[in-house]
């Protein structure tokens, strides 16, 4: 007989208040941004090999049954990026910013 048990949803907080999916570097953002944009879990699960298909499709769940608590987080987390970029903004030179921070979008879209 099926034994039905509930399951942690595999996210996790740090310390500053980021969101990550189970043990991985990949924060909750990334998995749902490119859901929203269209990619299914397999496609996400490809994109981010660290991250386990269960835990994905877990993480969507979440997402789906709690959306304008997610999108509320996501949105505090897109301010919060403004506001700490500012320094960094103000300290470099447009073109090495600019350098930089196509450096930085490479290596989050692969996960690093």
């Amino acid at each position: 007989m099926l034994t039905v048990r509930e399951e942690k949803i595999p996210l996790r907080e740090d310390e500053e208040g980021v969101i990550y999916v189970g043990e991985t570097r990949v924060t909750l953002d990334c998995v749902v941004e490119m859901f929203e944009h269209g990619a299914s879990p397999e496609e996400i699960a490809e994109e981010y090999d660290s991250l386990e298909l269960a835990d994905i499709y877990a993480v969507l769940t979440y997402y789906l049954r709690h959306r304008e608590e997610v999108t509320r987080y996501l949105a505090d987390q897109g301010a919060h990026s403004e506001e700490a970029s500012k320094p960094f903004d103000a300290a470099f030179p447009n073109r090495l910013k600019e350098k930089l921070l196509r450096a930085r979008n490479r290596r989050e879209n692969r996960g690093v």
